[in-house]
């Protein structure tokens, strides 16, 4: 199910993402990137409709995934 990011509290939404950004694995190449650097590319991403909230009913869990891979 999509999740309108709008529809989330402010620390929420903010909470999610730095969740996303900070998980294992995570690759931003050479080049380090800070945490509220990497959290606004997220969210500029959600704005622009690049990307998308998932929630998995069946596991309870939230992703950040491209909107163009649905």
């Amino acid at each position: 199910m999509i999740i309108p990011y709008q529809q989330l509290s402010p620390d929420t939404l903010q909470n999610l993402i730095e969740e996303f950004v900070t998980r294992n694995g995570t690759d931003y190449g050479c080049i380090e990137v800070g945490l509220q650097t990497r959290v606004e590319q997220v969210r500029a991403r959600l704005r622009s409709g690049e990307a998308v909230i998932l929630f998995s009913q069946s596991t309870g869990q939230c992703n950040i995934v491209p909107s163009n891979s649905l």
